[in-house]
């Protein structure tokens, strides 16, 4: 669908425009010794194992706020935090329960209203599309067969189900056919009832917005059109994010999805800034494909693409992650190249759309595939690269001080040689960001348009290099692997090659 047959009356959430997310796992971020644990857990600084557990608790991640509060953020996005039996609480077992682990309802009350007086919203994760074998309805029918009343909860395909031999096919529909998965059958209206029951119960408790895990799986779009409908009608500033892999212009056409998490972005930014470099088998058969590097040309293609790929109320919503709980870290993808994180969060941050970052990711925290990716956070700061921190803060200050960063115009100014060259402007507020890749200095130049943002000294208000203009031309010297970032003089109101709003 291209963006001029789209809706006209597409809205989505003001505060995610203006949002930087941090996003969570919570069995593996902060422990709080106010919260009782089991016995059986694994050593917080060991190796993450498939089914150990960790005992980080939603306690832990209040006493941490006020570090989230000085690295800038200003939403969290929550994977699962409802009572399971596994580590990352996708095998919901009761979706009206924290889980104790996690320290319980009263955690998350305190966690709620601790973060709300800090200003930083929180998402939680919706698994809608499937339960576990331990939730109500489904362990019903285990325990009962034809005679329970939930058959039609699920889709059964023989009876009695097969809920626990691996070497045998389950009998009913789950999720990629994990017995451990029983999928929903959301034709069943009781079924539809439940899950909107439980975004609007969590809604009426205070959450921003939900984070919908395989929304694509659920098949149904009166079912999404439906949740929207119940959901803003509860909050109309909730935020409803789905994790939707691939062009998702099907669910964000202002009746289902506001945005989806924004694998296309990462792609594309992984392609440019990591390059040739990409420890490939770390995303291989993963539902996405950073493909062959980019030169600064061709990451200028792809980023127009994306910008063309959804209105401009989309856009400016979409989730904008650089890696996930279900990725390697971007570190590791890079063979520990620093540089290239760096240059991928200079542009996260100064592209449209909310940025997220994954917890650690700021500190230098690495990670394989899953559950490698899923590393405790290590609070001893000796263990951090503080440098790496540092310049996470300066980029995340950067964005919340520049209103053009967040709904500002984006305009395409120079991409050749393994540069590329952008503004983005907000009336008066005027940014110009130059990203260099290449191994090798570049020397950029950019025609100014006549405009009295020609005179006088551009100012760096982040980054390496230097600035100088000649006379119409804005001159850049551009270290390698490295980002500039300028505004022309105060008082200045044009540009550079006159981008308009």
């Amino acid at each position: 669908m291209p963006v001029e047959e789209y809706p006209l009356n597409i809205q989505t959430p003001e505060w995610v425009r203006h949002a930087v997310f941090y996003q969570i796992f919570p069995d593996r971020f902060a422990q709080s010794a106010a919260v009782p644990k089991p016995s059986n857990l694994e050593p917080w600084d060991s190796p993450p194992t498939v089914y150990g557990y960790k005992g980080g608790d939603l306690l832990g991640v209040v006493e941490k706020l006020d570090y989230l509060v000085d690295l800038g953020i200003s939403a969290i996005y929550f994977t699962p935090i409802f009572t399971s039996t596994a580590n990352h609480r996708y095998h919901t077992f009761d979706y009206y329960t924290v889980d104790p682990i996690l320290g319980g309802n009263a955690a998350f009350k305190l966690l709620l209203d601790a973060a709300h007086a800090r200003g930083i919203r929180i998402v939680l994760d919706g698994v809608f599309n499937h339960a576990s074998r331990g939730f109500y309805q489904f362990n019903h029918t285990l325990e009962n067969g034809l005679a329970s009343p939930y058959l039609d909860w699920f889709h059964f395909k023989a009876m009695p189900p097969n809920a626990y031999d691996l070497n045998r096919p389950p009998g009913y529909e789950a999720w990629w056919g994990y017995h451990a998965l029983p999928k929903f059958n959301t034709d069943t209206p009781a079924v539809r009832e439940f899950l909107l029951g439980v975004a609007e119960y969590w809604l009426r408790a205070g959450i921003d917005g939900w984070r919908l895990d395989v929304p694509g799986e659920v098949a149904d779009d009166s079912f999404w059109q439906e949740f929207r409908r119940r959901v803003k009608a509860i909050n109309p500033a909730a935020y409803i994010v789905g994790e939707v892999w691939e062009d998702s212009r099907h669910w964000l056409q202002g009746d289902q999805f506001d945005a989806v998490m924004n694998y296309l972005f990462a792609e594309r930014v992984i392609a440019y800034t990591i390059g040739a470099h990409l420890d490939k088998p770390l995303v291989r058969d993963q539902g996405w494909n950073p493909g062959q590097p980019l030169d600064g040309n061709g990451f200028a293609q792809a980023i127009q693409y994306l910008l063309d790929l959804y209105p401009r109320e989309v856009t400016e919503v979409q989730l904008n992650l650089l890696d996930s709980h279900d990725t390697a870290r971007f570190l590791s993808m890079a063979h520990g190249d620093v540089s290239a994180l760096r240059l991928a969060t200079l542009f996260q941050m100064c592209y449209p759309g909310a940025p997220s970052i994954y917890y650690g990711d700021e500190i230098g925290m690495e990670g394989r595939r899953d559950p490698d990716c899923r590393r405790t956070f290590p609070w001893d700061e000796s263990a951090w690269n503080s440098d790496l921190r540092a310049y996470f803060k300066q980029a995340i200050a950067l964005r919340h001080a520049h209103p053009a960063l967040r709904t500002g115009s984006y305009t395409s100014l120079y991409a050749s040689d393994g540069v590329y060259a952008f503004a983005r402007r907000l009336d008066d507020d005027y940014v110009v960001v130059a990203l260099n890749t290449a191994r090798a200095k570049r020397n950029i130049h950019l025609p100014l348009a006549e405009s009295p943002a020609g005179q006088g000294s551009w100012r760096v208000l982040l980054g390496e290099g230097t600035a100088e203009v000649h006379g119409a031309v804005l001159d850049l010297a551009l270290p390698p692997r490295t980002g500039l970032v300028l505004t022309p003089p105060v008082g200045a109101v044009g540009g550079v090659n006159a981008p308009g709003p």
